[in-house]
């Protein structure tokens, strides 16, 4: 390896919400879904490149099949690195945690390039809500004291924060005050990474990034107070970390990628 390689900083994936399903020709509101994400992935080779991890942070699955799960796993195959997976308010945990173990992809807490990444479960079976079970605020909390010195990710499906959406504010992580006192304690925090909201949000908190990504479908729209898309292509975000304790992040979008998007429906 070559000083260079070396040096360079950890590249992350970050894939949200592509709601597959066991149907190859699935869509949501007009926009099939198994074909946006092949279309956001040829954009990531694309553009930068092979990543060194991906961050898949929940909706892998609309209908929560086994099959959608294995198009999911077999979809990561045109990258070379390993994936983390986990659960949104449309998975089914059983089938997820099955195909995830399948392809290695069941991890909760990783550690790579000078940083961890810590992923938490806050689906809720049977609600579109989130909340975080005492199990995972535990989890959360007895790994960061385990790792006091290294700078860390949290990612989780739902948005822990208000967007200023008012039909997202009552589906987003109901117990959020939890989770924040417990990350409130940890000063190696950086960074909480989430999905849900199938839109771009960024704002800091406390010295922490807080970063929500575009669905690899279909994109919710920002401000509305009631359900709304808007005709904007598929993306992911790709982060970039230094062993230093420095990153730097972006969105990117598909833009190529055509599709007839529904937007007179009342929801997905």
């Amino acid at each position: 390896m070559t000083t260079k390689e070396k040096n360079r900083p950890l590249r992350v994936l970050q894939l949200t919400d592509p709601h597959l399903m066991a149907r190859a020709d699935g869509d949501l509101l007009g926009v099939r879904t198994r074909e946006s994400l092949q279309a956001v992935i040829a954009e990531v080779l694309k553009v930068h490149g092979q990543p060194d991890l991906i961050l898949a942070t929940g909706d892998l699955a609309q209908d929560g099949s086994v099959e959608a799960y294995r198009v999911f796993g077999e979809s990561l195959k045109s990258f070379s690195c390993p994936s983390v997976w986990i659960a949104g308010n449309h998975d089914h945990i059983d089938n997820l945690l099955q195909v995830s173990r399948e392809y290695n992809a069941s991890d909760r807490h990783v550690i790579q390039g000078g940083w961890q990444f810590v992923m938490l479960d806050s689906s809720v079976p049977g609600k579109v809500f989130g909340a975080l079970a005492e199990s995972e605020l535990a989890f959360l909390s007895e790994t960061l004291e385990q790792h006091p010195d290294i700078p860390a990710v949290i990612a989780l499906h739902h948005h822990p924060v208000d967007i200023g959406s008012d039909w997202m504010e009552k589906i987003g992580l109901t117990n959020r005050d939890a989770f924040w006192q417990v990350l409130d304690r940890f000063p190696q925090v950086r960074i909480v990474l989430w999905g849900h909201i199938h839109q771009e949000h960024e704002r800091e908190r406390n010295g922490v990034q807080l970063l929500a990504t575009p669905s690899t479908c279909i994109q919710f729209t920002s401000g509305s107070s009631k359900f709304s898309v808007e005709d904007l292509p598929p993306g992911y975000r790709w982060l970039e970390f230094h062993d230093s304790g420095d990153f730097a992040t972006e969105v990117r979008r598909a833009e190529d990628f055509q599709f007839e998007l529904d937007q007179n429906s009342s929801g997905y």
